[in-house]
């Protein structure tokens, strides 16, 4: 265990938000005691438990920074359903987003693959109708299928357009959400000004579903109705993926900013929903906060329906956090393969199997969750679709250390991939660096002089794997 690892095994839980820091932000004694700071636990596995196989809630964020949770450093921001699901199982500190925008993460979740291996990964993001996830490629949703689960998608897809692409041709047999990467909380007018809320995807248009309160609102509401559904025997998996804290920076109530929002898309300005002149960190702590309340109320709907114990919960960002949010003490954002573009927090919670109270300092991608939740679900990966994740079952439930291994990173003009502590990276400069994690989490120390040969030998890995990826289109 490394020094650094020690001294966060050491660290009270939540301790960025006790005492001083506390009383600064004046939380509630209600909050106060959500929040009191507990020791964690190095992670241990229970490998004596034995349980039926899970239900899989796999709740994302969207744009969400590695400290945007007060469980992870933010002295500002007040989650403490999220914080709660972090004391109830395992809390990941080296957790990385499979890209460092939303489209080619998602990809890499649904197919266990990394997204240059599929033309639609290559899109960074998806943007346009001329790519997305091909319905003949393999998926977590669909081998959970095919395992005999139930699967549903409900909120943001973003891995292309109907007619041609859709989660209900890709394995889930439900969905409910907006296909872009994102759209206005009130109207739900997308990028292009489309009205972007669909139930299923019968024909292009003829599946909207109409309804204009707040998003994040109505996909707490779907989602809370589908956990409190009798499934009976048969286990399910539901994709849960919030477009909260993404831009445009709407809380529920902001009628006036909507409209106003909603008045610049009809008149034709293009990008007007990317907000670039609105929002603040007050606005962006209130989308935060409101993302944990929902989540809270999922997870409630989920204890009254009595699965909890054995419903496998898991919660992070599809990558890096964007303009106001808290990543310290990481550099860079959203986009960039610096660790505050990739590095996400991340929270599993399986009453049945796990323990909680713990915190791992493992290195894992989103790759990983693929692979494990399929070993999990006893599903099997297709053989013709080598997955690029490691499972993580026999680290999580077995005890069984992980074998040190190499995750890759690859976004137009930039890479990056890690062994261990270190950390091979070029950016758009064009310099090689090398970074050693443990002691500069930061990145701002280069040891790439001092270290030639490791330097060499990660960027020839580098290299190796990114022969074997589709390259990308001349822009």
């Amino acid at each position: 265990m490394s020094s650094y690892e020690s001294k966060l095994s050491r660290r009270a839980f939540g301790g960025a938000v006790a005492g001083g820091a506390t009383a600064a932000i004046g939380l509630s004694a209600a909050d106060v005691q959500a929040q009191t700071p507990l020791e964690e636990r190095p992670f241990k596995a229970a490998p004596h438990r034995r349980a039926k196989r899970p239900n899989i809630l796999f709740i994302l964020g969207d744009d969400l920074g590695w400290a945007d949770l007060s469980s992870y450093g933010a002295p500002h921001i007040k989650t403490p359903n999220l914080d709660r699901l972090a004391r109830q199982g395992v809390r990941f500190t080296d957790a990385y987003a499979g890209s460092a925008t939303c489209s080619p993460t998602r990809f890499s979740l649904y197919t266990g693959r990394l997204p240059g291996r599929t033309k639609g990964g290559l899109a960074e993001p998806i943007a346009d109708r001329s790519v997305g996830l091909e319905p003949t490629h393999p998926t977590l949703a669909s081998l959970l299928r095919d395992a005999g689960y139930a699967t549903a998608l409900i909120g943001k897809w973003h891995c292309g357009y109907l007619p041609d692409y859709s989660p209900t041709k890709s394995g889930w047999e439900e969905f409910f959400g907006n296909f872009g990467g994102a759209l206005e909380y009130y109207s739900k007018l997308g990028l292009g000004g489309e009205y972007d809320l669909y139930e299923g995807d019968v024909q292009e248009g003829d599946a909207e579903y109409k309804d204009l309160r707040y998003y994040t609102r109505i996909l707490t509401e779907r989602a809370s109705e589908y956990v409190r559904r009798d499934h009976g025997a048969q286990p399910w998996l539901l994709n849960l993926n919030f477009t909260t804290p993404h831009w445009p920076w709407i809380a529920e109530g902001d009628e006036e900013e909507s409209a106003e929002i909603v008045r610049r898309i009809e008149v034709g300005e293009k990008g007007a929903l990317w907000h670039q002149d609105g929002g603040s960190v007050e606005k962006y702590t209130q989308m935060v906060q409101d993302l944990d309340h929902s989540v809270g109320v999922v997870l409630r709907a989920l204890k009254e329906s009595g699965q909890e114990r054995d419903t496998l919960v898991f919660f992070a960002s599809d990558n890096g956090g964007e303009r106001f949010s808290y990543n310290w003490p990481l550099s860079g954002n959203k986009a960039s393969l610096k660790e505050g573009g990739i590095r996400v927090p991340t929270i599993v919670r399986w009453p049945a199997r796990l323990d909680g109270g713990q915190v791992s300092h493992e290195p894992v991608f989103t790759p990983d969750w693929t692979a494990t939740l399929l070993e999990i679900g006893g599903a099997r990966p297709h053989p013709a679709y080598k997955l690029d994740g490691t499972s993580l079952a026999p680290y999580l439930l077995k005890g069984e250390q992980l074998a040190e291994r190499e995750l890759f990173w690859r976004v137009r003009g930039e890479r990056a991939l890690r062994r261990g502590e270190w950390k091979y990276y070029r950016g758009k400069g064009g310099q090689d660096q090398l970074f050693n994690l443990a002691e500069d989490r930061r990145e701002q120390a280069d040891q790439a002089a001092d270290e030639p040969k490791l330097l060499g030998e990660l960027k020839a890995a580098w290299e190796k794997t990114d022969k074997e990826l589709l390259p990308y289109p001349a822009e």
